[in-house]
C-alpha cells in the first residue's frame, strides 16, 4: 500500500510543479505534463514498469472527456456537422492511411503491415487537440470546429479499426508466438458478451447496447437524478456521475465497442437534460486529473533506450509523419473551403498521432499482424508527435496568427470621398448608437473602423463607412479633422483612444473630442489627455439598470427618479475631487490610500443623501412626475401582507 501512496505523490508532485511552470512560460498545461512525465520516468527514474498500468488507467480520462464533449452537443448539431464529420473526417483517415501506406510499401515493407501502419497513423490524439482548444478559446473557431469533426469521425473509426485489423495476422508471427509462449492457453481473457457469437447474433447485441444507452439516457436518467437530487447530498450524485460513465464504458467494453464512443452517444443524449451542467461540473474535476495523469504517462513511458539506439530513424519518422499528416490537412483545407489562419489551426491541430494509436499498437501485437521490435519504435513515434503538439500550437499563436492579423490591417485604407461635421472612430456596439443618433437628427458623419468585417456588416445595411486605422494622421486629414466640429472616440481599444484623443487635441485643439472610457481610470487618462467629455460605457446603462431594480423592489418612480439624480450629481461632482487625488498621487500606482479613502467617502455622501426627503425640492426633469401619494409606503406594505396572506391560503 505505502508504494501506491508514493508513487500518487510522486505524480501529484510532478503536475503541481511542472504545469504552473508551463503556463507561466506560455506552453501550455499540455507539455507541462509531457515533460513532468519524462523528468519523473526516462531522466530521474522515480517510476518504472508500473507506467504502463497506469496509463490504461488514465485513459479513462479520454472516455470522460468525450462524455463532456457529448453534453456540449445536441443531437440536432451533431446532424448538422454531419457532412464535415463524414467528408472531411472520413477523406482525412483515407486519404492519410493511403499515403502512409505507400511510403511503407516504397520502403519494402509488407502490405500488411503498411495498411496497418497507415490505419495506426490516421488517427490524432483527441485529449491534447480539445485540452488545449479548451485552454485557449479555440473550440468555436472554424478550422476548431472542422478538427473536433475530424476527431470525432476518427473516434468512431477506430472500432472497424478494431474489427479489420485481425484479419491482416502474419501466419509467421503467430507460429513465432505459439512457440514462445507455452502457456498461452491459460492466458486471462478479457470478459466479452460476443466472443464466439456468429455475425448476426453480434449485429443484434451491439444494436441492443446502443438502443440502451439512448433509450436509457433519454426516458431513465431524469427520474434517477431526480431521485439522487432529492437527497441533496452533492456526493451521491457525483457517485452517480461517475456510476453512469463507467457503467456505460463497462457496457461497450463488453459487446467489443469504444468505451469512448459509447460515452460520447451518452453525453448527446444527455445535452437536452436540465442535469446536463450539474453532470458537467461533477465530472469535470475527474476528467482533468486522469487526462492529466494520461499525459505524464506518455512521457514517462518514452524509452529513452530505444530512441537512443535508434534516434535519426525515430525522429525523422516522427517529423516526416507530422509533416505528411500537415499537408493531407491543407488539402483538405483548400478543398473544403477553411480560409486564413482557420486553415493552419486545423492543420496543425492535427499532424500528430493519437493515444488511440498505443491501443491499436498494442492491439496489433497481440493479433501477431506487426512484429514487436517494430510496435515499439512505433509507440516512440505516437509519442514523440504528442510530445510535439504543443510547440505547433505556440508556433499557431505566435507566428501564424500575428502574421495575418498584421496582414488585415496592412490592407489599404478606403478612400474617403465625403467628409462632414462629425467624424466617429470606431462603430461597435457603443459608436453604431452614437451614429445613428447623429444621423437621425440630419447631421453628417464620416464612420471610420479599424476592422474589415464590422464596415461590410454596416455597408450591408446602407450605413456609409470607411475602412481605416482612425490613429492615422494622413487619414484623419483625408476624413476633414481640420474642418470637422467633433470627433467621437469610440474604439475598443484603451491606449489608442488615448493615443488619438491626445494628437487631435495637440494637433487640431479646436475639435472638440468626445470620449469612451473603460472605466474610471481609464476616463481620468483621457482627462487628462485633454478630452472634452468623457462618457464611460457602462455608467447610465448601469443606473438604469439600478433604476429598474428599484421599481421592481416596490419604489415609487417619482422617488427613483429623485435617487437617480442625486445620485448622478453627486458622483459628478465628486468625480473631479478623484481625479485631483489621482493625479496628485506619485506613487504610479494612481490609486494610493488617498484615493481610496476619498471613494469611500463618496459611497457614504451617496448613501446619506439617499436617506433626506427631498419632497419640497424637484430637480428641472422631475417636474413632470407626481409625487406619491400621503401614506404610499403603508399602503404599499398593507398590499405586500394581503398578498402573502392569500399566498398562504391558496
Amino acid at each position: 500500500m505505502t508504494g501506491y501512496f508514493l508513487q500518487a505523490f510522486i505524480y501529484l508532485v510532478a503536475a503541481v510543479i511542472a504545469v504552473p511552470l508551463a503556463k507561466r512560460f506560455g506552453l501550455g498545461s499540455v507539455l507541462g505534463y509531457l515533460i513532468a512525465g519524462v523528468v519523473i520516468g526516462p531522466v530521474v527514474g522515480l517510476v518504472g514498469d508500473e507506467t504502463n498500468v497506469i496509463q490504461h488507467f488514465a485513459e479513462f480520462g479520454v472516455v470522460m472527456m468525450l462524455f463532456v464533449v457529448g453534453l456540449e452537443l445536441e443531437p440536432k448539431m451533431l446532424w448538422a456537422m454531419r457532412h464535415r464529420l463524414m467528408g472531411l473526417g472520413g477523406l482525412q483517415v483515407g486519404l492519410t492511411t493511403i499515403a502512409v501506406m505507400a511510403i511503407a510499401l516504397w520502403f519494402s515493407i509488407q502490405w500488411s503491415i503498411a495498411l496497418t501502419i497507415g490505419l495506426v497513423f490516421a488517427l490524432s490524439s483527441t485529449a491534447i487537440v480539445l485540452q488545449t482548444f479548451n485552454e485557449k478559446g479555440l473550440g468555436k473557431t472554424e478550422g476548431g470546429r472542422n478538427a473536433f469533426s475530424v476527431l470525432l469521425f476518427q473516434d468512431i473509426a477506430v472500432i472497424p479499426m478494431l474489427a479489420f485489423i485481425p484479419l491482416l495476422a502474419l501466419p509467421e508471427l503467430i507460429d513465432k508466438a505459439q512457440l514462445a509462449v507455452g502457456e498461452a492457453a491459460e492466458h486471462h481473457e478479457e470478459i466479452s458478451l460476443v466472443a464466439g457469437l456468429p455475425g448476426w447474433a453480434y449485429g443484434l447485441v451491439i444494436t441492443a447496447a446502443i438502443a440502451m444507452v439512448v433509450v436509457g439516457g433519454h426516458y431513465l436518467s431524469r427520474p434517477l437524478f431526480r431521485f439522487v437530487a432529492s437527497s441533496g447530498l452533492r456526493e451521491i450524485f457525483t457517485a452517480t456521475a461517475l456510476m453512469l460513465v463507467i457503467g456505460i464504458a463497462a457496457l461497450m467494453s463488453l459487446v467489443g465497442l469504444s468505451p469512448a464512443l459509447g460515452t460520447f452517444l451518452a453525453g448527446v443524449v444527455l445535452a437536452n437534460s436540465e442535469f446536463r451542467h450539474e453532470l458537467e461540473s461533477n465530472i469535470d474535476p475527474f476528467k482533468g486529473l486522469l487526462l492529466g495523469l494520461f499525459f505524464i504517462t506518455v512521457g514517462a513511458g518514452i524509452d529513452f533506450g530505444i530512441l537512443a539506439q535508434d534516434l535519426g530513424l525515430i525522429l525523422g519518422l516522427t517529423l516526416g509523419l507530422m509533416l505528411l499528416k500537415a499537408l493531407v490537412l491543407l488539402l483538405l483545407a483548400v478543398v473544403f473551403k477553411i480560409r486564413h489562419s482557420d486553415k493552419w489551426l486545423f492543420a496543425l491541430s492535427l499532424a500528430q498521432a493519437g493515444e488511440f494509436g498505443f491501443v491499436l499498437l498494442s492491439f496489433t501485437v497481440q493479433n501477431h499482424v506487426i512484429p514487436m521490435e517494430m510496435a515499439q519504435v512505433l509507440s516512440l513515434v505516437v509519442a514523440l508527435s504528442m510530445f510535439l503538439t504543443p510547440g505547433l500550437f505556440i508556433l499557431f499563436d505566435k507566428v501564424i496568427v500575428p502574421r495575418y492579423r498584421q496582414g488585415s490591417h496592412q490592407r489599404e485604407a478606403d478612400v474617403i470621398d465625403e467628409q462632414g461635421t462629425v467624424i466617429i472612430a470606431g462603430v461597435g456596439r457603443f459608436g453604431q448608437i452614437v451614429n445613428r443618433m447623429l444621423t437621425a437628427n440630419g447631421v453628417k458623419t464620416v464612420v471610420l473602423d479599424h476592422q474589415v468585417s464590422q464596415v461590410d456588416i454596416l455597408r450591408s445595411i446602407n450605413v456609409k463607412s470607411y475602412f481605416g486605422d482612425a490613429t492615422r494622421p494622413d487619414l484623419l486629414h483625408t476624413a476633414g479633422i481640420e474642418e470637422a466640429s467633433l470627433l467621437v472616440v469610440a474604439m475598443d481599444n484603451p491606449e489608442s483612444t488615448t493615443e488619438l484623443v491626445k494628437y487631435v487635441k495637440q494637433t487640431y485643439p479646436r475639435v472638440k473630442v468626445l470620449a469612451r472610457a473603460f472605466d474610471r481610470g481609464h476616463a481620468y487618462i483621457l482627462h487628462s489627455a485633454g478630452a472634452d467629455h468623457i462618457q464611460k460605457e457602462t455608467f447610465h446603462s448601469s443606473i438604469e439598470l439600478g433604476v429598474d431594480a428599484l421599481k421592481c423592489l416596490g419604489f415609487h418612480p417619482f422617488q427613483v427618479e429623485q435617487q437617480k439624480n442625486t445620485f448622478k450629481r453627486i458622483e459628478l461632482r465628486s468625480s473631479k475631487i478623484l481625479y485631483q487625488a489621482w493625479c496628485d498621487d506619485s506613487s504610479g500606482e494612481r490609486f494610493d490610500n488617498n484615493y481610496r479613502k476619498l471613494f469611500i467617502e463618496l459611497e457614504e455622501t451617496i448613501k446619506a443623501a439617499m436617506l433626506k426627503d427631498r419632497s419640497d425640492k424637484h430637480a428641472t426633469s422631475e417636474r413632470g412626475w407626481t409625487p406619491p401619494p400621503k401614506g404610499y409606503d403603508e399602503v404599499l406594505d398593507h398590499d405586500d401582507a394581503q398578498r402573502a396572506d392569500n399566498d398562504a391560503n391558496g
